[in-house]
């Protein structure tokens, strides 16, 4: 599987999951708040200077900056 940390600058790909670490995980709890679910297009628009960390991302209109721990939560699809 393909995770949003992965993903190059300006690739585009669907959520497919949020990984869960514990039952009430409160960073995958906050991703699905902000609209990090299944089904939804997101995109690297942009990455930091230092290992690449934060990562831009674009989710529908808005943008998001995520560590890179926080988007290797992400698991993805390349295919619409």
């Amino acid at each position: 599987m393909l995770y949003l940390d992965t993903l190059p600058k300006g690739g585009h790909a669907v959520i497919e999951r949020i990984e869960q670490r514990a039952t009430l995980d409160p960073i995958a709890t906050r991703l699905g708040e902000l609209g990090f679910v299944p089904g939804e297009e997101v995109q690297v628009v942009a990455t930091g200077p230092m290992g690449g960390d934060p990562i831009a991302v674009r989710l529908g209109t808005s943008r998001f900056a995520l560590r890179k721990g926080e988007a290797a939560r992400i698991g993805l699809r390349t295919s619409f």
